[in-house]
């Protein structure tokens, strides 16, 4: 089966265009070698991927007839992505919630002033020092 075919059919990708793409990009490895989407994948091989940020490695048990449901696709697939990485994606996004919180939209001019004169007093007390 082909590796572009086998990373939507385990659904990692929504599509086999994406992951046709993920190939073309280089983000895509087999056994450690960059591989093309043309690529095929047996029992046994070990897979290596860059998507959202998270380097997966998974390992082929078996190859699905077709696309699988969510419930079975650990029966073809064996997830040895390391835990640190999840939680890397988790701060990066806790990290980008610290600024503006998700759902309040742009600063009001209020806002705006406000956040212009704490700069300010920043600016100044960073001066008498």
């Amino acid at each position: 089966m082909r590796v572009d075919k086998y990373l939507w059919c385990v659904r990692y990708y929504k599509s086999r265009n994406i992951a046709t793409e993920a190939c073309k990009k280089n983000q895509v490895s087999v056994n450690d070698q960059v591989c093309k989407a043309s690529r095929e994948v047996y029992p046994g091989d070990s897979i290596h991927f860059r998507k959202d940020q998270i380097t997966y490695e998974i390992v082929v048990l078996d190859l699905p007839p077709n696309r699988v449901g969510a419930k079975l696709v650990d029966i073809y697939r064996k997830d040895n992505t390391p835990a640190e990485a999840f939680a890397h994606l988790e701060l990066l996004r806790l990290s980008k919630e610290h600024y503006r919180r998700a759902g309040t939209g742009r600063p009001t001019k209020k806002d705006r002033r406000d956040l212009d004169e704490l700069e300010e007093n920043t600016w100044s007390d960073d001066e008498t020092e």
